[in-house]
């Protein structure tokens, strides 16, 4: 029974796709906080490009937001790339549909958490970002390291990892022998917390050999191709909606925040161990057309019958849009942290409260 989930750094040339795309928003939300955005981001070899729709009152100079965020992780790219712009205003039918707090679009969202980490997230995505947050704090100590770095851990049943596979960006200055050994006591100092060690797992680090060109002078980076890496690492469903870009309106990204905070809530209230929200919406309908829970069958130690919990969901929790825009607190230019670094599990955004708690209680 093994599980495997993997995390990857802003240098990863789609990770550095949604960081510019959540730039873009998190600058017009400074001007408008109402603003509707939907911003997509392509790299490659030859250019950037952005696309989308936006409507705001603002006044943007995306190139330049565009080549900021670029240049502060990999300026040698940024100083030889074209730049086009086909972003558009918002249709004006799906405009006048939301307008009055109605969905921005049909869809389902969902979210997860489970007691197995302090985080209530799951264990291997929660090491795997762990291990890319140590590469980039290598990468600022020595030079030598790049941004473009993966990570993936392997745990079993038990909660024991079992492998892991690390591949970093260097220069050519460092050879890979002197790659592998530095990384491998980065690793080491993480497994260590998790009651392990390197020695200990199977350990792959730059198994190909030489990683020396990378970022979208490799490889293609396109907004909102990570969507397993900002959530569960593939433990939980996935409404299939990216976040990345996405104004509040949207509730692809806002309906998968509120999903997660209800699921965090309900496993904090030890109603379950684990557990899994679906919501569900119609364009231009603010209520959701479904909620649904599933505990996996730990709820049975609560002895609390899953019906119960979502009828206690809809009774504390306001699933609306406007109502979760206001509960999270939405509008606020927020959304370049979330970019890299996943998601969830990080304490300092909304919906990872657990303030809901005793409410929860009182309407089971």
């Amino acid at each position: 029974m093994l599980f495997t989930s993997e995390s990857v750094s802003a240098g990863h040339p789609d990770k550095m796709a949604d960081l510019v795309s959540d730039s873009i928003l998190d600058t017009i939300l400074t001007q408008d906080p109402n603003a509707r955005v939907a911003c997509e981001t392509l790299l490659s070899a030859k250019g950037i490009t952005l696309a989308g729709e936006i409507t705001a009152d603002a006044n943007i100079d995306y190139e330049a937001v565009a080549r900021r965020v670029i240049s502060e992780i990999d300026p040698g790219y940024e100083a030889q790339a074209t730049f086009t712009n086909h972003i558009v205003e918002q249709s004006p039918d799906i405009a006048s549909g939301i307008a009055d707090g109605g969905a921005g679009d049909q869809g389902m969202m969902f979210g997860y958490a489970t007691n197995e980490t302090d985080e209530l997230m799951p264990l291997p995505i929660t090491v795997a970002n762990e291990i890319i947050r140590a590469l980039d704090m290598l990468q600022v100590l020595d030079s030598r390291f790049l941004a473009d770095a993966k990570s993936q851990v392997t745990v079993d049943g038990n909660g024991n990892i079992r492998a892991v596979v690390v591949s970093s960006r260097h220069t050519s200055s460092i050879a890979l022998d002197d790659v592998r050994r530095i990384i491998k006591h980065v690793v080491d100092d993480v497994l260590k917390r998790y009651g392990t060690s390197a020695d200990n797992v199977a350990l792959f680090i730059n198994p190909a050999g030489k990683f020396v060109l990378g970022g979208p002078l490799a490889d293609t980076g396109l907004t909102g191709r990570k969507i397993i890496v900002d959530t569960y690492g593939g433990m939980a469903r996935h409404g299939g909606g990216a976040f990345s870009g996405k104004d509040a309106t949207k509730v692809d990204r806002s309906g998968a925040y509120m999903a997660r905070y209800i699921a965090k809530n309900v496993v904090a209230a030890c109603l379950a161990d684990k557990c899994e929200v679906q919501l569900a919406y119609a364009i231009g309908v603010a209520e959701p057309v479904s909620v649904r829970v599933d505990t996996f069958g730990t709820s049975a130690t609560a002895k609390v019958d899953e019906r119960a919990i979502e009828r206690a969901i809809r009774e504390v929790f306001d699933l609306t849009p406007l109502g979760i825009i206001k509960a999270l607190d939405l509008r606020k230019p927020i959304f370049a942290k979330t970019a890299v670094g996943g998601h969830f599990g990080r304490e300092e955004f909304t919906w990872e409260k657990t303030d809901k708690v005793n409410d929860l209680l009182e309407a089971i």
